[in-house]
């Protein structure tokens, strides 16, 4: 009898034929015979039958498949609190991080500077999607805004407002970029 690899079986059947297995052994068959009756191989029969006996009706019957939760995980669960914690509570630039806002990169590198590991940026993207940090669409431009009344601002009241502040001396920041001009003043 040709045998087939029992893993490619649903969880069901194969919990069935590992049931099928320890009564058949219980009635005294061989492993032998028990893996020609249920068509698997003499050695799979012996594993599930010596681990029923070691640990009992619970060790044969179906599991949780795949890799468990919190396994393999690059950071320990009070490291990914902390780095959780700061990225609330500062801002970059407060841990002395060359960023302004919070993005994978600086969260890489704050995680290489709080827990001293190096992680790729998917793997940041990845924990900061699990702890519920959601990526930030920028803000759209105002559908209300009035391209003419902008022109007319930038032309007529922003240089009044540069002349009112170099009058009295005050420091002004607001000065545009020389290699920014402003868009033609429409009518």
């Amino acid at each position: 009898m040709e045998k087939i690899d029992p893993r490619t079986y649903s969880q069901e059947v194969q919990e069935a034929q590992r049931q099928q297995i320890v009564r058949l052994r219980k009635e005294g068959r061989s492993n032998l015979e028990v893996a020609e009756i249920v068509g698997v191989s003499i050695s799979h029969a012996s594993r599930v039958w010596t681990r029923y006996q070691k640990e009992g009706a619970n060790s044969i019957a179906k599991g949780k498949r795949g890799r468990r939760e919190g396994n393999n995980r690059t950071l320990t669960p009070e490291q990914e609190t902390l780095v959780q914690r700061l990225l609330i509570d500062r801002t970059p630039d407060q841990l002395k991080l060359p960023f302004a806002l919070w993005t994978r990169a600086s969260a890489q590198q704050l995680i290489r500077q709080q827990c001293g590991s190096e992680m790729p940026i998917r793997t940041v993207g990845e924990y900061l999607s699990r702890w519920g940090f959601a990526p930030q669409k920028p803000a759209k431009r105002a559908k209300v805004q009035s391209t003419p009344r902008v022109a007319r601002w930038l032309f007529l009241e922003y240089p009044r407002i540069v002349a009112r502040a170099k009058q009295k001396k005050a420091r002004f920041t607001g000065s545009m970029r020389p290699d920014c001009k402003p868009a033609p003043m429409l009518n």
